[in-house]
């Protein structure tokens, strides 16, 4: 394939492909310089805690909403994951974010889960202490080897 284009740069044809190649090169550029670097390693049966940017007024302040991690989608900038918790009452609250945005202030990691799946849905059909239930991932330290 790239004999292809050089064979028609040198016959003098201008390819298309090679100028939308330098668009593109533009857009992951810029996308680059938007990716957050500061995001801790979490997956599917993680408990987060995320502060989120709010406006109210002419104010902003954070707000911390904490869950469980039940999907994470996407890749680069459009990176999302969904974030479920249970309220007052017993309702399931879930919220959607991108990963990279700059209303996400912050991403903390309370607790690490051990769960056999990518995406966790099951869960919305739990009701009660069922629903936040999941195994926390065991850690072996140096000592506990010995």
């Amino acid at each position: 394939m790239i004999p292809i284009k050089r064979e028609l740069q040198d016959a003098g044809h201008s390819s298309a492909t090679s100028e939308r190649g330098s668009d593109m090169d533009t857009i992951k550029l810029l996308e680059k310089q938007q990716l957050k670097e500061n995001i801790p390693q979490f997956g599917p049966g993680d408990v987060l805690r995320v502060k989120i940017k709010v406006v109210e007024g002419g104010k902003e302040r954070l707000q911390a909403f904490e869950g469980i991690c039940i999907s994470r989608k996407g890749g680069g900038l459009n990176e999302m994951f969904t974030l479920r918790k249970i309220a007052s009452h017993g309702i399931g609250v879930e919220r959607t974010l991108p990963l990279h945005s700059p209303r996400v202030a912050e991403i903390l990691v309370v607790k690490q889960g051990s769960v056999r799946r990518a995406k966790l849905y099951y869960l919305r059909d739990r009701i009660g202490k069922a629903a936040t239930r999941i195994k926390e991932k065991a850690y072996e330290t140096a000592k506990e080897k010995k």
